[in-house]
């Protein structure tokens, strides 16, 4: 028992198994990073999730990557944002970009809320977050365009985009309206805010692209049987 333990637990080098390389070897367990795992009580628990805890007390742990957090203020679809926005590798930078645009728009609702006659308070959002999610989700198109040749011309098909896609161009749209169509004396948060904002109420440059891309799409949708062909 003890020498098939001490072979488990030997640096593990993958040699002809289709997996990704790896420091642990499979006697290492995978880390649990959620605290409602940890908050339940052990007679919710089931026999396998019994199980597994009692393993853990005995067998070690991976270490969890830096990607992955149990914060309660963690937002995976602000993080991809800030992923591409960073340059040069200075997250430090667009994170302070990223929380003084979300205190800006705290800001701006707050006082519109104060300014508005009560009957209309409740119609005002205040919570940031809610409203940059709202926004990017205005953001998304439906449909894009691909160049497909056929009979030596290339043609500008339609084709449905999957939610990575649709998440990627809405964000990248978002991005460039800021740096390009930016005033100079306009610092990136004042114009990412206004451009949120535009968003969230259907406005804005942004949401004028997707509509393009949405005629585009509609106008060329007779060469939308090359798509299989």
């Amino acid at each position: 028992m003890s020498a098939s333990l001490s072979g488990l637990l030997k640096p593990w080098t993958p040699r002809v198994f289709l997996v990704r390389w790896t420091r642990y070897n499979p006697y290492y367990l995978e880390p649990e990073v959620r605290k409602e795992a940890y908050s339940r009580p052990e007679t919710a628990l089931s026999a396998e999730e019994k199980e597994l805890q009692e393993l853990k007390e005995t067998r070690p742990i991976k270490a969890a990557p830096n990607s992955v957090t149990s914060s309660v203020f963690h937002d995976p679809v602000i993080s991809k944002f800030i992923n591409m926005m960073m340059k040069n590798g200075e997250k430090f930078l667009v994170r302070g970009i990223m929380a003084d645009t979300l205190e800006l728009l705290k800001r701006k609702q707050v006082e519109k809320y104060h300014k508005a006659p009560p009957e209309k308070k409740e119609e005002i959002e205040c919570n940031p977050y809610v409203i940059f999610h709202q926004a990017m989700e205005n953001c998304k198109p439906v449909v894009g365009l691909a160049s497909i040749q056929k009979g030596g011309k290339y043609y500008q098909v339609p084709i449905p985009l999957k939610d990575s896609r649709r998440r990627y161009l809405a964000m990248k749209w978002m991005i460039t309206e800021c740096r390009e169509n930016k005033h100079r004396r306009t610092h990136m948060p004042d114009k990412l805010s206004q451009e949120l904002l535009a968003a969230w109420m259907m406005e804005g440059n942004v949401i004028k692209k997707k509509f393009e891309l949405h005629k585009m799409a509609e106008a060329n949708r007779a060469f939308a049987h090359y798509r299989w062909w």
